[in-house]
């Protein structure tokens, strides 16, 4: 590693480059470095973390040209690692390249705001305000009277009466002229009474018709809060207990699908590649008699890709980057997502040297291959079952919040996860926390129904495994969720699933309820739950939803999202690029995968099956 000075210096190793970031920060210094493929340096500036160097990117770019155009010659003869022990005089041309980066970044200083008495405004009177308001409505009636003019005239014939009217309009305009404003004001006011009693009385309807429209009164919502007990037609009795829900009768192999899954197993997500279609077709052409005219050519065109052992550099892997960013975002890749990490591709690859028989397009979609397996591989894995346990010998209940936007499926999936919890031998507690949206509650009351007809209290020596605790709507869903985690705890819960409301990123005082539950409960996990048909929208949920917990949370380090649900992912085909963007972007684990409609639509991410439906062509 080449320092400042010149002099080699020995560090700790760098952190792997992760979708083309060339920064690392620790505690109050900041770090960043670029990468030399060619002769295997790494040029490293640090600055403290507070201030804002805006030359930084442009000093490194300078000193790594700088340096590498000087000492090319005796890096190509004896190699980095031969002049480990060598000093390198570069003082003067690192001061020199320090100054023009500083002088560079001097921007001109901020234009000075005027003062009030520089302003225009300041120069008006108040006299002046008042004549300018009241001649508006002047220059209005003109420009009202112009336009009429202009119609009257492309008109072919005017009628008389028209014309009679106009002429008492003008007059009448004129007499205004002449009153007072209070008089003008009285006459106008008199007219305005006049015209609408007489418009009153034409369109007064019968009796029976007004009877009807205050029928419909009580059906008028005030913002979801007046009419709450009116719409509330849920029955405060049942909250906590699962035994006065009456049962249903529905089919349980709808409800299970797969009779030949194995109870309690989360299966690995699975993709049908066509390797064997493709093999096939080649078997076929291979069986085909070869036409021997225009062999060479064939011959020469098959070597016209290969790489003959040279170093790559960003013009040769430009047109193929290019493609593949566009075959990302075909997939459902966020457009800026897909052009980090085709430039991180890029700046791996420049200056290494290829094999013979290696093409540039084999080589950079090996490393976008390796790039987007490593993004979707957890860097901190969130396994649910062993964090359950550990819970369990705490003697408390394992709490998990759901949240995420309107839509996307969060109680359909906690009751998936419901079900997967069960099969596993914990007993659950659904808290009911969406007390806005009309038919969360008895949404949330049918699952716990069907749930425990799957699994009867008699199956498991007499303890119901799954149990509703709601509160109806209207109430404030942190109480309902603080209630819930006391209940589950005195009555032995194993796991509280926390079903949340659904609202948009945008919306500042949802999300701000949103940061105040997690805040106040601290729940184990956090989920976020996204559908996999988004592209972009993906990248702004969650960045905002992480900006809005740490924006509206109270405490000095606020709690983010834990790990991601991504939902109907049988829906998108080979379009997996949600998948992506969604761990790009917040380098949370995908937890869960919803898959289908029943209770056993459940799987695990498998990288290597989605990156190779992302690839496919």
């Amino acid at each position: 590693m080449v320092g400042a000075a010149g002099t080699p210096v020995l560090t700790a190793p760098l952190p792997q480059e992760r979708g083309g970031n060339n920064s690392f920060t620790h505690e109050a210094l900041t770090l960043k470095y670029k990468l030399d493929n060619q002769f295997e340096l790494v040029f490293v500036v640090g600055f403290q973390k507070i201030l804002t160097l805006t030359y930084v990117d442009k000093l490194i770019d300078d000193v790594h040209k700088e340096f590498r155009d000087k000492y090319r010659n005796e890096f190509q003869q004896k190699g980095a690692l031969g002049l480990l022990n060598g000093t390198f005089d570069f003082k003067d041309d690192f001061m020199r390249l320090l100054r023009d980066a500083e002088e560079s970044s001097k921007v001109r200083a901020p234009t000075v705001m005027k003062t009030f008495e520089q302003s225009l405004k300041s120069q008006k009177t108040v006299k002046c305000m008042i004549e300018t308001r009241g001649e508006k409505p002047k220059e209005k009636v003109k420009n009202k009277k112009n336009k009429g003019s202009k119609k009257e005239g492309t008109e072919a014939v005017a009628a008389p009466t028209k014309a009679s009217a106009g002429d008492k309009q003008l007059s009448a305009a004129g007499e205004k002229e002449e009153l007072t404003k209070d008089e003008i004001l009285q006459k106008n006011r008199e007219e305005f009474f006049r015209r609408h009693m007489k418009a009153g009385e034409k369109s007064r309807s019968p009796k029976p018709d007004a009877q009807k429209e205050k029928g419909k009164k009580p059906r008028v919502w005030d913002l979801g809060n007046s009419n709450a007990k009116v719409l509330d037609y849920s029955n405060s009795a049942t909250n906590g207990s699962a035994e006065a829900c009456p049962v249903e009768e529905f089919d349980p192999d709808m409800a299970l699908g797969d009779k030949n899954r194995e109870p309690g197993r989360l299966y690995d997500l699975e993709y049908e590649s066509d390797d064997e279609a493709e093999e096939e077709k080649v078997v076929q052409n291979s069986s085909k008699p070869s036409v021997k005219k225009g062999g060479l050519g064939g011959m020469f065109g098959m070597l016209k890709g290969l790489v003959g052992s040279k170093s790559l550099t960003r013009g040769d892997m430009d047109p193929v980057l290019e493609k593949m960013k566009d075959h990302l975002i075909a997939k459902n890749v966020a457009a800026e997502i897909a052009v980090q990490l085709c430039e991180s591709v890029a700046k791996k690859l420049e200056g290494k040297v290829m094999g013979t028989f290696t093409t540039v397009t084999s080589t950079v979609k090996q490393a976008l291959q390796e790039a987007l397996v490593q993004i979707l591989q957890p860097q901190r894995r969130v396994d649910v079952l062993r964090d359950v346990m550990d819970a369990q010998r705490h003697r408390r209940p394992y709490v998990i919040t759901f949240c995420g936007v309107n839509g996307v499926g969060k109680s359909t999936n906690l009751a998936k996860i419901s079900f997967w919890l069960i099969e596993n031998g914990f007993s659950v507690l659904i808290a009911a926390c969406d007390t806005f949206r009309a038919g969360a509650v008895e949404q949330l009351r049918t699952h716990t129904r069907r749930l425990n007809a799957l699994h009867p209290p008699e199956s498991h020596g007499g303890r119901t495994m799954v149990q509703l605790y709601e509160k109806g709507y209207g109430k404030d869903a942190a109480g309902i969720a603080m209630e819930a985690i006391s209940y589950a705890r005195n009555q032995g819960f194993d796991v509280v699933l926390v079903d949340t409301a659904g609202r948009m990123q945008d919306n500042a005082p949802l999300m701000t309820a949103l940061a105040k539950l997690i805040a106040v409960n601290a729940p184990d996990l956090v989920l976020f739950v996204g559908e996999a048909l988004v592209g972009n929208e993906a990248v702004d949920q969650l960045v905002k939803f992480n900006k809005a917990l740490a924006d509206h949370s109270m405490a000095q380090t606020p709690r983010l999202i834990d790990g991601i649900v991504l939902t109907k992912f049988d829906t998108i085909d080979d379009k997996v690029g949600a998948a992506i963007s969604m761990t790009y972007i917040t380098s949370k684990p995908i937890v869960f995968v919803g898959t289908g409609q029943t209770y056993c639509d459940l799987r695990s991410l498998n990288a290597k099956a989605v990156v190779a439906a992302l690839m496919k062509a």
